[in-house]
């Protein structure tokens, strides 16, 4: 059983994300709040699995919230996936270094959310296509002044299969395409995928994407 908060300023968005999930019996609604200053008091009370986080709240934002999350609860003990309209590749950012877990826009549907929040508690990271495409976009027109001599040495762990996922996932293809393209399976896709996070320290898919940035093995 996955116990979730709802944290959004807007009823209407609450009743909706609350309806969504009822379409997945282990997905239980711990609680719903409106403003990103109750969280941390919810939480000290009622602790859950996953909080899903607005960004645009009154009292302080969805990103400075997850911030505040994160100096008491650990990404293995809660996890957070941000739930926006904005894709801006700055939102995406501040939202992944405050420690989200992923981030997906509000307009996915009620199958893609269940399915997220499924890949975010299996371990891995919900990143939304728009989301994908502002990440890497920030990346392709910021890229680092150098090439991060510890983190290409942590690539160097990966065998060759798990390099070239790495280096399929930092070019936005989402499993399915990535298995496509290698002849693969997706779980064959994925079991990869989570290997390389796991040897390269990455807590999730977009931290994934901005380590092989940063190392230099972006396509």
């Amino acid at each position: 059983m996955t116990r979730i908060l709802i944290v959004d300023d807007q009823h209407d968005i609450r009743a909706g994300i609350r309806a969504m999930l009822r379409l997945d019996p282990g997905l239980v609604v711990a609680g719903d709040l409106s403003d990103g200053l109750q969280v941390i008091p919810f939480l000290r009370e009622h602790p859950v699995d996953l909080v899903l986080m607005d960004i645009r709240m009154p009292g302080i934002d969805g990103v400075e919230a997850t911030r505040r999350i994160r100096k008491e609860h650990p990404p293995e003990q809660t996890r957070v996936i941000v739930l926006t309209t904005f894709d801006q590749d700055d939102i995406v950012l501040a939202a992944l270094r405050a420690g989200a877990n992923g981030f997906l826009s509000k307009t996915v549907s009620p199958a893609e959310l269940v399915a997220g929040i499924a890949e975010v508690m299996g371990g891995g990271g919900a990143l939304s296509t728009a989301a994908t495409a502002a990440l890497i976009g920030h990346m392709t027109d910021n890229p680092p002044p150098a090439i991060d001599r510890d983190l290409l040495h942590r690539f160097t762990a990966l065998t060759p299969r798990e390099r070239d996922v790495t280096v399929l996932v930092a070019s936005g293809l989402s499993n399915d395409e990535i298995a496509a393209r290698m002849s693969v399976s997706p779980f064959t896709v994925k079991t990869h995928a989570v290997r390389a996070m796991t040897k390269v320290g990455a807590r999730d898919r977009a931290q994934l994407v901005s380590f092989a940035f940063r190392a230099g093995l972006y396509p």
